[in-house]
């Protein structure tokens, strides 16, 4: 079965800002790619590469840093969601449009999942379900999408729920066999009480029509990157699953698994897991800890780094201080200009200076 792919990046990203001021959220790289490329290699080494991409804030970045898809082994096209009225509204755009014509998979452009949606592509292909889900257990329920499953069906979906009814979380991927079908559950909908066509009541409709919705619980990790703690925490668990790669050149000391990108210079320490993206300059006075991707172009001058992100351009020239837990918003400059010790916590959007 021949499916098309939708990948759903028009949300403006409220939560992660400040930094989706000046780019959407997809746009945040994480060891060297940005967020968005996660869903679309995962779609296209799946075998789907006819992939309608929904824009809306900041659409043309997306498409300057996309293009025609031809360089990523797929074939775009670009659907403008104006206003953002939900997934299940996203979804109904990309079938007016006329690109959703046949069987298709919805991935959120926001979503990364460790262990990729190739075997639940073809459990779906495979099976006769008329929409399939993933879940994934999580602690925090209320913060999601839920699925409430009896004997081994899905039974009811609820949109964030006020109080507990299940930790069953459903992930940012689906699988749908009849656009015609979803188009006739789309117009049965009403916006919730967030203003939005919620997936959950379009599933819940194949449900209640008695149509089969099939479901899988995903083995591995998955982070829905909403806000800057999960955009830390998406950067650990893909550090965690890194491959060592040296292309740069180092004339420090490497600790420890690590990927150090072509045309990056390692003076200092750095202990893996860790990503040094391509023209990162590490001078002999820093040291970058576990668990901490520094993106393009950027330089560490001085001081250390553990668990953060330094977004590409940025300089980081701090002495003996230790920035830990920290976001470093993409050409800021963080300088101290005395000896100080002791960790900070330091989360700044880009373009932005601070002198200590």
């Amino acid at each position: 079965m021949d499916l098309k792919g939708l990948v759903l990046a028009a949300g403006e990203g409220s939560r992660l800002r400040p930094f989706t001021f000046s780019r959407p959220k997809h746009l945040i790289p994480l060891l060297g790619k940005p967020m968005i490329r996660y869903a679309i290699d995962d779609l296209v080494s799946a075998g789907v590469r006819d992939i309608g991409v929904v824009v809306g804030y900041f659409g043309d970045l997306i498409r300057e840093a996309l293009g025609d898809g031809s360089s990523l082994n797929a074939r775009f096209t670009y659907i403008v969601q104006v206003r953002r009225l939900g997934i299940a509204h996203a979804i109904h755009l990309g079938i007016e449009h006329g690109f959703i014509d046949k069987p298709f998979a919805v991935y959120l452009g926001d979503n990364i999942l460790s262990r990729g949606i190739e075997k639940h592509l073809k459990r779906f292909i495979e099976s006769e379900s008329d929409v399939y889900i993933l879940l994934s257990r999580v602690k925090d329920p209320s913060r999601f999408g839920v699925a409430v499953v009896r004997d081994g069906k899905v039974v009811r979906l609820v949109e964030k729920p006020k109080e507990f009814i299940s930790d069953l979380a459903v992930v940012g991927v689906y699988f749908f066999r009849d656009p015609d079908l979803v188009e006739k559950a789309f117009k049965t909908l009403k916006p919730s009480w967030r203003g939005e066509y919620e997936v959950t009541e379009l599933i819940q409709w194949f449900i209640d029509n008695g149509y089969r919705v099939e479901y899988d619980v995903v083995s591995g990790w998955w982070k829905d990157v909403g806000t800057y703690e999960g955009l830390l925490e998406a950067l650990y668990m893909l550090l965690d699953d890194v491959v060592e790669r040296v292309e740069g050149e180092v004339k420090g000391e490497i600790v420890g698994r690590v990927v150090i990108e072509s045309g990056a210079v390692v003076e200092g320490k750095i202990y893996g897991p860790t990503y040094i993206g391509r023209n990162v300059y590490v001078g002999r006075d820093a040291v970058v800890e576990h668990f901490v991707s520094v993106e393009q172009g950027s330089k560490i001058l001085s001081g250390s780094l553990t668990r953060s992100l330094v977004l590409d351009s940025a300089v980081i020239d701090v002495n003996g201080l230790r920035l830990v837990d920290s976001v470093i918003g993409s050409n800021t400059v963080i300088k101290s200009s005395r000896e100080l010790r002791g960790e900070a916590r330091i989360v700044v959007s880009d373009y932005s200076q601070i002198y200590l």
